[in-house]
C-alpha cells in the first residue's frame, strides 16, 4: 500500500485527497521509486477541474514530475540499480505514470539519474520546464550569440528556464510581465530587460531596446489579441512561437504582418521532444550537461508538504509565484 492524491469529482482545490491503495505490479521496462519531491505543473490544475486535455476517470490520480529513490527494477530495465537518485522526464500519459504518490511506477525510458549537485526540490522541477524551453529556442528556433528574444509571461518556470537557456547561448532576453513587482526577480534570473507596459506601448518600448535589430524569436504562451503587437515587435523573417493560450482568447492569424515581414508563426507542444527518441535524446544531453555544470539551475518559489497538496493547489492558482512549485514527502 502506498499514499497517493487523488481526486473524486472535479472543482477547485479542495477537493483534492490522499488515500490509501495498492500499487499494480511493477512492469519488465518500469521502476518503481520512492518519491521524494513533486513538481506541480498548472497542466495538474487543468485536469482537477476537467479542463485538460482528456477527462477525468474518478478516482483520478495526477503529476507529470518527480524525484526520489529507486526502490526496485523490473526485469527488463538494464543502467539502474535500487538505491539510485533518479527524477522523472514527464510521460506524455498523466493518466496512466502519475507522480502525486509516496511510492510511483515510472517506464525506465523517461527515468533519469541526477547530478550531484541538484536538491531534492530541484530534481522535480528541472524538466518539464527545460525540455519545454529547449525544445522551442534551440531545437526550433535555434537561437545564437546576439539574437534578441521575446519572453512573454516570464515568470513562470517555463519562462524562467527560457530566459537561463537563452542566456547560455549568448542571446539576450527581453521578459514580459503583467506586474511591476516581479521587474528586479526577472533581472536577477537573467533577462536583461523587462517590460510591462502593455499594448502598442509595450512595441515601442520594445524598439526602443532593440533599435534596428528586432527580436529575431519570440516565445508566448499567452496567446489571444496580444500576438498581433508580438508580431509587430518581431523581425523580418523572425519566428514567434505559440507554446500555450493563457489569455484563453481566440488568437488571430495576424495576416498583414505576417506575409510582408516574412513571419513564422508556429504552434509548440512538449511532446514534439519527448515523443521523439532521437530529439530527447539531444535534449537530455544538453541539460544534463548544464545542471551538472550549474549553467541552468531550477527557481523552487515556494515548497509544500504532502499533506498541504490542498494548499500547494490553491498558490498555484493563485499566479504569484516566480519559478516553480514543489511538494516535498
Amino acid at each position: 500500500m502506498t499514499r497517493v492524491i487523488q481526486f473524486n469529482r472535479v472543482g477547485e482545490p479542495d477537493v483534492l485527497e490522499i488515500a490509501d491503495i495498492e500499487l499494480p505490479p511493477l512492469a519488465a521496462d518500469e521502476i518503481s521509486i520512492k518519491v521524494k519531491a513533486i513538481g506541480l505543473n498548472r497542466a495538474e490544475a487543468l485536469l482537477r477541474r476537467g479542463q485538460y486535455a482528456f477527462p477525468p476517470v474518478f478516482p483520478q490520480r495526477m503529476g507529470y514530475e518527480a524525484a526520489g529513490v529507486i526502490d526496485a527494477i523490473g526485469a527488463e530495465v538494464k543502467g539502474f540499480i535500487p538505491g539510485d537518485a533518479v527524477s522523472v522526464i514527464p510521460s506524455l500519459d498523466m493518466g496512466k505514470w502519475p507522480t502525486y504518490g509516496e511510492t510511483i511506477h515510472f517506464p525506465a525510458s523517461n527515468v533519469v539519474k541526477l547530478p550531484e549537485n541538484l536538491s531534492w526540490e530541484q530534481a522535480a522541477s528541472a524538466w518539464m520546464q527545460y525540455i519545454t524551453a529547449y525544445g522551442a529556442l534551440v531545437d526550433v528556433a535555434k537561437i545564437t550569440a546576439g539574437d534578441y528574444v521575446v519572453v512573454t509571461a516570464a515568470s513562470s518556470s517555463v519562462g524562467i528556464a527560457a530566459i537561463q537557456i537563452a542566456n547560455m547561448l549568448g542571446a539576450e532576453v527581453i521578459a514580459t510581465s503583467r506586474t511591476e513587482s516581479k521587474r528586479q526577480a526577472l533581472l536577477d534570473v537573467g533577462a536583461s530587460w523587462v517590460v510591462t507596459s502593455q499594448g502598442e506601448e509595450s512595441v515601442a518600448e520594445v524598439k526602443e531596446i532593440t533599435g534596428d535589430k528586432p527580436p529575431r524569436v519570440i516565445f508566448d504562451c499567452v496567446g489571444g489579441e496580444g500576438v498581433i503587437r508580438l508580431a509587430e515587435m518581431l523581425a523580418p523573417g523572425g519566428t514567434l512561437i505559440e507554446y500555450g493560450n493563457l489569455s484563453g482568447e481566440i488568437t488571430p492569424f495576424p495576416a498583414s504582418l505576417a506575409i510582408p515581414k516574412g513571419l513564422t508563426i508556429r504552434g509548440y507542444a512538449y511532446s514534439e521532444i519527448v515523443g521523439n527518441p532521437a530529439r530527447l535524446d539531444k535534449a537530455k544531453l544538453f541539460i544534463l550537461t548544464a545542471l551538472s555544470r550549474g549553467e541552468l539551475k531550477p527557481v523552487i518559489a515556494k515548497s509544500f508538504k504532502f499533506e498541504q497538496i490542498v494548499m500547494a493547489h490553491h498558490y498555484l492558482e493563485a499566479n504569484a509565484q516566480l519559478g516553480k512549485i514543489v511538494v516535498t514527502l
